[in-house]
């Protein structure tokens, strides 16, 4: 392909056809249910309150766009983000809760460790929702738009730098392929955050991703170190 064809393609949408909803609607409905599982005592209100909401928005998101993410108007665009809000928020509070019966009582090791554990995932999966609904216009606008129209970049994947690399990694690049990052890239992104506490091979560029990064490892570190490490030791007594 020569130079001119490579500029020619990056102006391009990378596919009318859009994004799968499959893997971001899972995801949604897997932050549900282990939200739902939680303890009593770190629920917000009822147990099913906080999944019924998840769910009712899915479901009109999904009546938007049933299997590829095409359209998008301003209503479904703001149920989007609110989506991802309502399972970080909910989950941060009930992280809250964990720390406070973690300091206020004595409880029993697995019950925690399992609390725990449920808390850190729903922690990546919030925050990847958010992060792939955020960057560059959201997934819509990326697959549809071209790239030189396309809202600036919240982060900057590795696809974005290595144009110059060897031949067979340089054919994936962003500039060679009109590579586009999708919802998996981003949950990558949160669990690698949510594991080293730390950016690895994306980096934020904007004020909101990093605020969001710093939010998520906080939110992480007190998860692993406060509330698995009490249950841990708890097992062994």
């Amino acid at each position: 392909m020569t130079s001119s064809a490579w500029r020619r393609r990056r102006r391009e949408p990378r596919s009318s056809a859009g994004e799968n909803r499959l893997w971001p609607a899972l995801a949604v409905v897997v932050a549900a249910l282990a939200y739902a599982v939680l303890p009593e005592s770190l629920l917000v209100g009822p147990r099913l309150a906080i999944p019924v909401v998840e769910m009712v928005l899915l479901g009109a998101l999904l009546a938007t766009n049933p299997r590829r993410m095409v359209r998008q108007t301003r209503w479904s665009r703001g149920a989007s983000i609110a989506l991802a809000c309502v399972v970080i928020a909910t989950n941060l509070v009930a992280l809250g809760m964990l720390v406070r019966t973690l300091t206020s009582s004595e409880p029993g090791g697995m019950p925690l460790l399992l609390a725990g554990m449920q808390v850190w995932l729903t922690n990546v999966i919030g925050f990847g929702l958010l992060f792939w609904e955020i960057d560059r216009g959201g997934p819509v606008a990326r697959h549809t738009v071209v790239r030189n129209r396309l809202a600036p970049a919240d982060w900057r994947f590795s696809q974005d730098e290595n144009q110059d690399a060897i031949t067979e990694v340089a054919a994936t690049s962003s500039e060679r392929s009109n590579w586009r990052p999708e919802f998996i890239d981003y949950l990558y992104v949160s669990l690698t955050n949510s594991s080293a506490f730390s950016p690895t091979d994306t980096m934020p560029l904007s004020g909101r991703a990093k605020a969001l990064m710093g939010l998520e490892a906080t939110a992480a570190l007190l998860t692993s170190l406060l509330v698995v490490a009490r249950a841990v030791g708890a097992l062994g007594q």
